[in-house]
Formats: C-alpha cells, sequence, structure tokens
C-alpha cells in the first residue's frame, strides 16, 4: 500500500492548524482526506457506513465532545484501522489516552507534537504501512468454538516465531513461539481471538501442550541445520494447577533430543495467578527441572513486586507498551529504567518486547538491556521462513 492509497481523517478543531494538516498531506501524496472540525461532527461522518479511513489524525483538546471520548467511540464502534494523536499536551496524559485506545482494541500509531511537519506526518504513515504488510492489523473475526476445537485437533493451530537479538552484538539468539491459526482457506487467525475461548472451554493445557510439541520440533530441526536458538513457549496460568505439569513438560522436550535448560516457559504477570500455594509449587518444579520461566507483560498488572519476590523467574520480559517510543517519552523512559535496575538486582535476564526503532534500540542498548524482540528485528513468522528473517537481520548502527 502506497501513501496515495490511504484514507486518512483529520479532526482538529483549530481551522489553521487543519488546514496545514491537509496541505501537508496533499504533499504527501495522501488524496482527498477527511477533516472534521469537532469529535461529533467526525463520527457523524464515520457512522455512515462508508469503509473506515485507514487513520484518524486527532486533536485531544476540542471543545464540546473532546479527542478522547471520540477516539472511545471510534474504538468500539470500529469507525477506523488506526489513530494518532496529534497535540502539545502532557506526554504522561498523551500516554494514558494510547494506553486506554490499545485497550479497546485500536491500533495506535502513536502521537505527533505539534506543530505539524511532512517529516512528522510521513513517518507516522509509514508505521502503519509497515504495520500493514506485517499482517498485525486484522478485522474483526467471529468464531464457533466447535471449529475452534476442530482446529486445535488437527493441528491447524501452530507456533509462529519472532526472532530475539542480543543488543550487545546484534545475534538472534532465542525466539519466541506465538500461536496462530491458520485456517484450511490461508486465512491466520491471531491470538487474541481464539486464546481466551480456549482457555474459557478449557483447553488451555492442549493448547500448551500443542504450541510446545511443534515448538520443539522446530527448535530440534533448526539445530540440525546449524541453528541453535533458545525457545520461548507461553504458559497459560490456567495449566499450572496440575502438579503433574512439571513433568509432562519435562518429558515432551526430551522426546525431541533438547534440554530444558534451552526452553523458557513465559507467564503472564496480570494473570497469574489464582491458587498461589498450587501454581507456585508447579513453577518451583519446573525450574528444578531446568526450565527457564519469564514474568511477561512486566508492569501491566498490579501485583509485580510480589510475584517477583515468590516466584523463581529467570527473565524479565518489559512490556511493549512501555518499550514503544520511551526514547523520546520520559515516563515511559522511565519505567524501563526501573525495570532494568530492579532486574539487574535480581539477577534476571532481560527482553525488551515492542523494539520497533532505531532510537528505541538505542535507547534500550545504553541502558544496559539484554534482547530485543520487536519488529525491528523481525515479525513472528510460520516456522519455514525463521531462518531466512534470522539472515535477512542486521543490527542498527
Amino acid at each position: 500500500m502506497s501513501l496515495a492509497s490511504l484514507r486518512v481523517m483529520v479532526v482538529e478543531d483549530h481551522g489553521f492548524q487543519r488546514r496545514m494538516a491537509l496541505r501537508l498531506l496533499d504533499e504527501l501524496g495522501v488524496r482527498a482526506p477527511m477533516e472534521a472540525a469537532d469529535g461529533a461532527a467526525a463520527l457523524s461522518q464515520l457512522d455512515n457506513g462508508q469503509p473506515p479511513p485507514d487513520v484518524v489524525l486527532v486533536d485531544l483538546d476540542m471543545p464540546g465532545m473532546d479527542g478522547i471520548e471520540f477516539i472511545g467511540h471510534v474504538a468500539q464502534k470500529r469507525l477506523a484501522r488506526a489513530v494518532a494523536l496529534v497535540s502539545a499536551l502532557d506526554p504522561a496524559l498523551l500516554n494514558t489516552v494510547q494506553m486506554m485506545a490499545r485497550a479497546y482494541g485500536l491500533h495506535v500509531l502513536g502521537s505527533i507534537e505539534k506543530p505539524l511537519t511532512a517529516e512528522k506526518l510521513q513517518a507516522l504513515l509509514e508505521r502503519y504501512e509497515e504495520h500493514l504488510q506485517q499482517g498485525v492489523q486484522e478485522e474483526h473475526v467471529d468464531i464457533d468454538i466447535g471449529s475452534l476445537r476442530h482446529a486445535l485437533r488437527v493441528g491447524e493451530i501452530v507456533p509462529w516465531f519472532q526472532p530475539q537479538a542480543e543488543f550487545a552484538n546484534g545475534k538472534v539468539v532465542g525466539v519466541e513461539a506465538l500461536a496462530r491459526w491458520v485456517r484450511h482457506d490461508g486465512h491466520v487467525i491471531g491470538p487474541q481471538h481464539f486464546v481466551p475461548l480456549l482457555e474459557a472451554d478449557g483447553l488451555a493445557e492442549d493448547l500448551t501442550v500443542a504450541i510446545l510439541d511443534q515448538a520443539c520440533h522446530w527448535k530440534r530441526h533448526w539445530q540440525d541445520k546449524g541453528l541453535r536458538l533458545n525457545l520461548s513457549v507461553n504458559v497459560s496460568p490456567a495449566t499450572l494447577h496440575d502438579p503433574a505439569a512439571a513433568d509432562r513438560y519435562q518429558q515432551l522436550v526430551a522426546s525431541h533430543g533438547l534440554a530444558t535448560t534451552e526452553v523458557v516457559l513465559e507467564i503472564t504477570e496480570s494473570l497469574l495467578m489464582a491458587d498461589a500455594a498450587r501454581g507456585l509449587g508447579v513453577l518451583a518444579r519446573l525450574r528444578l527441572k531446568g526450565f527457564g520461566l519469564s514474568i511477561d507483560d512486566f508492569g501491566t498488572g498490579y501485583s509485580s513486586l510480589s510475584q517477583l519476590s515468590q516466584v523463581p523467574f529467570t527473565e524479565l520480559k518489559i512490556d511493549q507498551g512501555f518499550v514503544f517510543g520511551a526514547h523520546s517519552q520520559p515516563r515511559k523512559r522511565a519505567v524501563v529504567e526501573a525495570s532494568l535496575d530492579l532486574a539487574r538486582k535480581l539477577q534476571l535476564e532481560t527482553v525488551a518486547e515492542g523494539v520497533e526503532t532505531v532510537e528505541d534500540w538505542q535507547m534500550l542498548a545504553g541502558l544496559g538491556c539484554g534482547m530485543a524482540q520487536g519488529y525491528l528485528v523481525g515479525a513472528p513468522v510460520p516456522a519455514t521462513e525463521l531462518a531466512e528473517t534470522v539472515r535477512r537481520w542486521r543490527r542498527p548502527d
């Protein structure tokens, strides 16, 4: 997709600044952008059954319906594919609004500080194109639970792999296995659409075993070809209620001729843990057997410090919501710095998720982060494409 084919809307109450944005978009080749002077007027245009715009550029401080309320309506009604904030307001407020929009499931490109320039707009719109090419943008998917059970049973739910590179030397040293539903018609469905349904249906353990088994198969395959990579696999906290889980996972890994010391099990911090006593016992046994344990999405839950003190984690993954854009947002950078400092004191490995720009890479490298995971290094890809993805990767200067 070229910039000329993008559908863009500008929502800005200040007449001069709105005209300036339209002129800059025209210079970049964006044809016939939509415009509105306030949130209510923009909603009336969007809510008319026409195809949604690709990107909505919205000011926050507008009379009547402000930009925050407007974004809430857009997200809930799916009236746009992505939004970007155009504002000179406090960065902490802008960050909060971005987090709100993402919580609604809306793709957020970031924020642009006023005054607008062609360079700022071009970088923003190109970011949308990159995400689109990498398959991040998905339409709403209606899923029948019967079809989902069948998909798990016949092997349509498979791991895709996203590389992890060391900041110190740029070498790809690991991959995270991420579940994808590859339907018989070739359509790929992301995990946010089906994993919660499987967990609610009592199939969390079946999903974990299926992904771990397939991921170990591919790790062994790459290893035999000379590509040695550590493997990270997500484990649903629902599986931690089974005392036999540690033995089962150990046997599965061993069946592929692999060592548990090369496998990291990721547990999402915001979901850990319903049955603390039993869960802690399972996690302790996993560590005893050699598995690494990673606290995923660190900082997004409300019990981060208590979890770190109770669970024998070996790795801390900093959530992408804090990483992306941290080089230019002091509050995000402060969270990243504090997380890395805490990890060092607890002697944990560190992985930053959502590394998408050279600027963020350079900032994280300077702060002493261990590994990077994100679209700068590589998007999640099918197993057959991973070796080529690793080959193409070049460390930023």
